[in-house]
């Protein structure tokens, strides 16, 4: 399917203020100043050297792989004992803090990082000999990256510093903080000018303009402006350049990612390619076979696997298929291709060899979705054939959105229903369409719409800005307990993040967000 990126030519380092404190990116190769700005931007290879480098930002912390765990904030799944993102679990339970550290740390700053890069390699393009309408389609794939990185910054702390340019010193570095309005503002205009300029193709690896018009969509859902997210949904799915994958499980490995009829429903993700650039060999063999598959890391919640449907359509509470004592048997199939169900054996298909290596799960269940058991059984040896992509957004999100915001415009109607029937009826899924009748007023469509999004997008990293968007996350959350019996903590104010102190002492302009 994609073009993968590899290791750089040329791999320049930059840095601003509030990460530079951070663990050193392990990306960063190449010292500091082995690379010339006098000299670097001399040819066109070099501009796709450089812009291969702002994409390689997207594999560090929550913008690669390890965004999965941010369904660990949620009712999806609890977090266990993640030493690449220390303090993550805590973030649950009422520890949120401007101390806290570790995991919190990561979502600030990876982010800034790759604006930084962004930013230096759009100030730095029109050195370049080139013709202004490549020059146009690198800058909106730079421009692109910013906007996804605004985002997350925008939906993590509401409104943040926002950087148009490198900062020359550090002293300039030192900014207040702009509005969220601000900086959606500024994400919208990233993408109008992504979506102008970028090639209208499928998706290669480099972003297309079916990426900037899916990322917009998802910006103005949040947003909550309805009827402009159904104009840009609606161009994605007349323009056919995407469509659902024909097998729901490949999606999510690397065999599938590069077969036609299954990439055919990715829209951007971030690359990895096995031996010489996986998911994570240090600090420590990891990645995600590794992690979810053996260290069991991620164990979905009972509540989770309860929201999974019959086969007929029904809720386990409604429907007459439903057994307990055989409680997972005639389930929507997205349950088993997305959880490890208790009894479940793990065998490599290939070898039928058993794997039987995996930790204790607390609440009986493990994330099976993306775990590849062809490389069974799971050691530290491993760990550099895990390159599954991390996929940001497909085309079954284009879908449930397009069907979230048709049914705020207008309620229920036919093209909803037939959006949210795409998705429940792909090959490999095939469960019943929407009960029209029984979801027949634009009230209990919208529950409807989040409970799919739930079991579609499971375990993907996309509840936790759902949760929050719907302004839902401090009803449900607190009614949850870890294994351990500690309840879920998430009040008003946690809607939005703490600035860690480093932060807040590195820039004295920086105000922590209220309740900290």
């Amino acid at each position: 399917m994609t073009t993968k990126y590899k290791s750089l030519t040329y791999l320049f380092i930059v840095v601003l203020l509030g990460v530079m404190s951070c663990s050193k990116d392990n990306l960063d190769k190449t010292p500091p100043d082995s690379v010339s700005t006098d000299i670097f931007w001399a040819s066109e290879a070099e501009v796709n050297s450089a812009l291969a480098g702002v994409y390689t930002r997207l594999q560090q912390n929550f913008l690669g792989y390890e965004r999965v765990y941010l369904d660990g904030l949620t009712d999806n799944a609890f977090l266990w004992d993640n030493t690449n993102q220390p303090n993550f679990s805590l973030m649950t339970t009422g520890s949120l803090s401007a101390s806290l550290g570790g995991a919190i740390n990561n979502i600030y700053s990876s982010p800034y990082r790759a604006i930084a890069s962004c930013n230096y390699f759009l100030d730095n393009i029109d050195k370049a000999p080139m013709s202004e309408a490549k020059k146009n389609v690198a800058k909106a794939e730079a421009r692109f990256i910013r906007a996804l990185c605004y985002f997350d910054l925008v939906q993590a702390y509401g409104g943040v510093v926002v950087y148009r340019n490198f900062p020359p010193t550090l002293e300039s570095a030192k900014k207040a903080k702009s509005t969220s309005e601000e900086v959606y503002a500024l994400i919208e205009e990233d993408l109008d000018f992504a979506i102008a300029n970028l090639p209208d193709d499928k998706y290669n690896g480099h972003a297309v303009k079916g990426s900037a018009l899916g990322m917009k969509g998802r910006v103005l859902i949040t947003e909550k402006k309805w009827a402009n997210a159904v104009t840009v949904l609606e161009q994605v799915i007349s323009g056919k350049k995407f469509a659902l994958s024909n097998n729901y499980t490949a999606l999510f490995r690397t065999a599938g990612q590069a077969t036609a009829a299954v990439n055919t429903e990715i829209m951007f993700s971030t690359q990895y390619l096995a031996t010489t650039n996986p998911q994570r060999t240090s600090p420590g063999a990891a990645g995600m076979d590794i992690e979810l598959g053996w260290y069991s890391l991620m164990q979905p919640y009972q509540d989770m696997v309860n929201d999974y449907e019959m086969t007929d359509g029904k809720p386990i509470t409604e429907s007459p298929l439903y057994n307990s004592a055989t409680p997972y048997a005639n389930r929507d199939p997205r349950l088993d291709y997305s959880v490890k169900l208790p009894g479940e054996v793990w065998k490599n298909p290939n070898t039928n060899v058993v794997w039987g290596g995996s930790y204790n799960s607390f609440t009986g269940f493990l994330v099976e979705k993306y775990v590849d058991l062809t490389r069974a059984p799971f050691t530290t040896a491993t760990a550099n054939q895990t390159d599954q992509d991390y996929i940001h957004l497909r085309y079954a999100d284009i879908l449930l959105m397009y069907a979230e915001a048709k049914n705020e415009v207008s309620g229920p109607d036919a093209s909803v229903y037939d959006a949210i029937d795409q998705v429940r009826q792909r090959p490999t899924v095939n469960m019943p369409k929407t009960d029209q009748a029984k979801y027949n007023t634009k009230e209990k469509l919208r529950d409807y719409i989040r409970h799919e999004r739930r079991v579609e997008f499971a375990f993907e990293g996309q509840r936790y800005n759902d949760l929050k968007r719907w302004n839902i996350a401090h009803i449900k959350l607190p009614t949850l307990s870890t294994p351990a019996g500690k309840p879920l903590v998430f009040t008003t104010n946690n809607y939005v993040l703490p600035f860690s102190q480093t932060e807040l002492d590195n820039n004295p302009l920086l105000v922590q967000n209220t309740g900290y």
